[in-house]
């Protein structure tokens, strides 16, 4: 009798533990180049990474490799990755996009604002103050997603959303760094507040041309502050 070869096991718990890694990785350098410990054209050697997290170079060069789909890491030749930074131009087309699907958003959402929405969304202020105060930039841009999701979350529109939210996240390392540095926060939070009022006094067309505004201020001083930053 012959005995047939036992069949060959798939190595899914190593890919999986491959594909932990890689992502771990991943938000690792996400996290510092949100934060601003990664400046633009920081050069990230896949070496060095890989010495540091202690892992092989396999899993560094495919959380580089995400990060740039991410539009956060630009690998180029003979240099590798480095951070990326985002040109007046992109701006410019980044925050006139916010400007018209946002307030689009509102004006459908803001109407159907449960008495639970205005608890979260009240609940987020008051943590957004607090962490202005103590100065914890990494909650900052999170913070600022949450509160516009939950402002546009019943407009019944979500591949919209989708593209907003995408919209927020290219932006959101560059805006904090601007905002961080020109005392811009302060005043975010007082026109967030005056959103949040607008909307719960059933003003919603006095909101959505707010929300507008806001979204320009905060393009146009970003855009400003780029161009300071590369004269420098």
């Amino acid at each position: 009798m012959t005995l047939s070869p036992p069949p060959a096991q798939k190595p899914a718990r190593k890919t999986l533990q491959h594909r932990t890694i890689s992502a771990a990785v991943a938000e690792e350098l996400r996290r510092r180049i949100v934060d601003g410990e990664f400046k633009a054209g920081f050069q990230l050697r896949q070496d060095a990474l890989a010495t540091e997290f202690a892992v092989s170079r396999i899993p560094v060069r495919e959380a580089l490799m995400q990060l740039e789909a991410e539009g956060l890491v630009k690998i180029q030749p003979h240099r590798g990755a480095v951070v990326s930074e985002l040109s007046t131009e992109e701006v410019e087309e980044l925050f006139e996009l916010r400007a018209l699907l946002e307030p689009r958003l509102l004006k459908a959402s803001g109407p159907h604002l449960t008495e639970e929405d205005y608890r979260q969304l009240n609940a987020i202020l008051q943590e957004y103050g607090a962490e202005l105060r103590a100065h914890h930039v990494s909650r900052w841009g999170e913070l600022n997603t949450e509160f516009h999701r939950l402002l546009y979350r019943h407009a019944g529109q979500p591949r919209t959303l989708a593209i907003v939210l995408s919209l927020l996240q290219d932006c959101d390392r560059h805006t904090r760094l601007q905002l961080s540095l020109t005392g811009g926060m302060e005043r975010a939070e007082i026109e967030h507040g005056e959103l949040v009022r607008l909307c719960a006094e059933g003003k919603f067309p006095a909101a959505c041309a707010l929300l507008k505004t806001h979204i320009e201020n905060v393009g146009r001083s970003l855009r400003a502050y780029i161009a300071d930053h590369h004269k420098a």
